[in-house]
Formats: structure tokens, C-alpha cells, sequence
């Protein structure tokens, strides 16, 4: 899966809208409170370690890095 569609299904699974996460991360973080500048970075997949970072704070989630077992 891409990050666009990951991303996006996230959004989704949350219940809520582009506009309502873009309106989250303009009040928490001062990003655009344009859903198409959003887009287009899901899109060209030019999205930030940071931005992905706080997309998910404003979704619910916490990104955890787990080390991988042995096989």
C-alpha cells in the first residue's frame, strides 16, 4: 500500500473528513487549512516524517517503531 492510501484509509477509519483533519492540524500545528495542499503531498508523496507525525496525533494514533523478530 502507498502512503496516499494508507494515509487516507487512516482518515477514513477514523470517521473523519479531509476537511475536518486539515482544520485539526491548522489549529494544533499551523499547517494550510487546505485540503488540496494535503492532497497533493499524499499524492506526490512528499510528506514529511514530522507532518506524518502530527497527522497522526490529530487522527488518535501514535507511531510506534517496533524492532522486528528474528526468523
Amino acid at each position: 500500500m502507498n502512503v496516499r492510501n494508507e494515509i487516507k484509509a487512516q482518515i477514513i477509519r477514523t470517521g473523519m473528513t479531509m476537511q475536518q483533519v486539515v482544520e485539526l492540524l491548522s489549529d494544533e500545528y499551523g499547517w494550510s487549512d487546505s485540503v488540496s495542499n494535503l492532497s497533493a503531498k499524499l499524492q506526490r508523496e512528499s510528506i514529511r516524517y514530522k507532518e506524518v507525525l502530527e497527522l497522526a496525533d490529530v487522527l488518535g494514533y501514535d507511531l510506534v517503531w517496533v524492532k522486528r523478530r528474528d526468523t
